[in-house]
C-alpha cells in the first residue's frame, strides 16, 4: 500500500510564519523575520539570546528514529500509521509520511481537522467517532475523492449514534473496538465484538472494515507479567478477527493496534497466519523522539532492547533551564516547571551542565519537584547560579502540548536550523 499523502506547499508555507512574542523562547533579535529565515541564520541557543527555558528537537536523533523505525516496520511486513497527536506538527506529519507512512492516526475531531487542513490524506481515528457535529464535518471532508479516514465503535448505541448523524457520500469505514478489561474503551467479549458487527453490517451508514484496539492498558512494564499480559490482549484482538470473518464488508481487513510501548508483540500478532487478508498497521508515534524516561525503559528500542535487528532509538528531546537560587546547601531551583516539561510519566533528568567553561555530563543529582515555574534539584553538584541544566524528559505527548514552536539543532545541541510548529 501508498503513503498517505500531505500538502507539502501548506506545509511550506508553515516557514513563512512570522517569528514574534507568540513563541516564548525565540529571541527578539529574530522577531518579524520568518521561521524560515530565522533558520537559515543558524543562531546560538546560548550565544543568540534564545530565553529559557528552552525545549528543542536534536535533528539528526529525529532522522535517526525515522529511518530506524521505517526500516524496522518494512522488514516485518507492517504498516506505520504514527499516533500524529504525539506531536501535532504537520511538519512532523510530512517527514514520516516521507518515510512510508502509511497513514496519520488521530484521537479526535479537533486533531483530525488540524490534519486535513493541510492535507492528510488517509487517517485512522483510534477513538469513538460519536459527535454529531464532527460527523456533519467529516462527512463534507469525504466529499474529497482521495481522502481516507476510520474510525472505531464499540456498542450497538454507538453505531446508532453514527447512523443518525451520517450524511456522507459514502458509507463511513469503521472498526470494532477490542477493549481491556478494567481499561478504556473497546468491547470486552467476543460475543459483544458480534453484536456490534452485526449492528455495522445493518446500518446503511458505515461499513465494517477491521478490528482495532490499543494494547498499552494491559500493561505499563515491560516486565515478564507484563509482556504476558500485552500478549494475552493481542490474543483476544486476533481472536475477534476470526470470530468476524464472515462479516467484513471488505476484501482486506485493517487490523490495527501498537503504541510505542510493545510494538515488537504487536508486530509478532499482527503479521501471524490470518483467516482473511490482512493490512496489519502499527500506530506508534513517540517512537519520532523517543525519551529519556518512560519509553527509554520500556520500548522494544529503548536501553533494555528486546528487539537487536534495529540500532536503538534517541532521545531527542532536551529542556535547558537555569540555575537561578541556591538557597541551601544539596538544593539548586531551575526555572524550569510544569508549564514547560512533562511530569506525568516521571520528572525531567539532569543531563548536563553548561558552563562558563562549556557543557559537560550532569551526575550525581536529581529533580525531585516541580512547582509551575520552578525544578527542584538536589544533589552534591558544583551548581552555580546562572549556569544552566540540560534536561532529559519523559513522555513526549505531554512535552509537545506545551510548545507553540520549537526549535531543532543540529548535531552540536546548540546549532539552530530549522523551526517545528504545533497546533494543539
Amino acid at each position: 500500500m501508498s503513503p498517505a499523502r500531505i500538502d507539502t506547499a501548506a506545509v511550506a508555507r508553515l516557514g513563512d510564519e512570522p517569528l514574534d512574542w507568540r513563541f516564548r523562547s525565540v529571541p527578539d533579535s529574530l522577531f518579524g523575520l520568518t521561521a524560515r529565515a530565522a533558520a537559515a541564520r543558524r543562531t546560538s541557543l546560548f550565544g543568540d539570546g534564545f530565553v529559557g527555558p528552552m525545549v528543542v528537537l536534536d535533528g539528526p536523533a529525529i532522522e535517526h528514529n525515522l529511518t530506524t523505525m521505517a526500516s524496522w516496520c518494512a522488514e516485518r511486513g507492517v504498516l506505520l500509521a504514527p499516533h500524529g497527536k504525539t506531536t501535532m506538527a504537520p511538519a512532523l506529519f510530512a517527514r514520516q509520511l516521507e518515510h512510508g507512512a502509511w497513514a496519520i492516526t488521530a484521537a479526535t475531531a479537533g486533531q483530525l481537522r488540524v490534519y486535513r487542513a493541510f492535507g492528510v490524506s488517509r487517517v485512522v481515528v483510534a477513538n469513538e467517532f460519536l459527535d454529531p457535529a464532527g460527523l456533519r464535518w467529516l462527512a463534507r471532508e469525504l466529499a474529497d475523492p482521495d481522502f481516507e479516514v476510520t474510525c472505531w465503535v464499540d456498542s450497538v448505541r454507538g453505531v446508532e449514534l453514527m447512523t443518525a448523524a451520517w450524511s456522507g457520500p459514502r458509507p463511513l469505514d469503521v472498526l470494532v473496538e477490542v477493549g481491556v478489561a478494567g481499561g478504556r474503551t473497546g468491547v470486552r467479549d467476543l460475543a459483544t465484538a458480534r453484536t456490534v458487527a452485526a449492528a455495522i453490517a445493518a446500518s446503511p451508514a458505515l461499513r465494517l472494515v477491521g478490528v482495532g484496539g490499543y494494547e498499552g492498558p494491559a500493561s505499563a512494564d515491560a516486565s515478564g507479567e507484563g509482556l504476558a499480559a500485552v500478549a494475552a490482549y493481542l490474543d483476544r484482538l486476533r481472536d475477534t478477527v476470526f470470530a468476524l470473518a464472515g462479516m467484513f464488508e471488505t476484501d482486506q481487513v485493517i487490523v490495527t493496534a501498537g503504541g510505542s510501548a510493545f510494538f515488537d508483540q504487536v508486530a509478532d500478532a499482527l503479521t501471524g497466519p490470518w483467516p482473511v487478508p490482512v493490512l496489519p498497521v502499527l500506530r506508534c508515534g513517540t517512537y519520532l523522539t523517543h525519551d529519556d524516561g518512560f519509553y527509554r525503559e520500556i520500548s522494544p528500542l529503548g536501553a533494555h532492547p528486546r528487539l537487536h535487528a534495529a540500532a536503538p532509538l534517541r532521545s531527542a528531546l532536551r529542556a535547558w533551564a537555569q540555575v537561578v537560587s541556591r538557597p541551601e546547601p544539596g538544593l539548586a531551583l531551575l526555572a524550569v516547571g510544569k508549564r514547560d516539561v512533562p511530569y506525568d510519566l516521571g520528572l525531567p533528568e539532569p543531563k548536563y551542565l553548561r558552563t562558563a567553561d562549556g557543557v559537560r555530563p550532569l551526575v550525581g543529582s536529581s529533580v525531585t519537584a516541580l512547582n509551575d515555574q520552578h525544578a527542584y534539584l538536589r544533589g552534591d553538584a558544583d551548581l552555580a547560579v546562572g549556569d544552566w541544566v540540560g534536561l532529559g524528559l519523559s513522555h513526549p505527548c505531554t512535552t509537545f502540548d506545551k510548545w507553540s514552536l520549537l526549535p531543532v539543532t543540529e548535531s552540536d545541541g546548540e546549532t539552530v536550523i530549522d523551526f517545528v510548529r504545533t497546533f494543539f
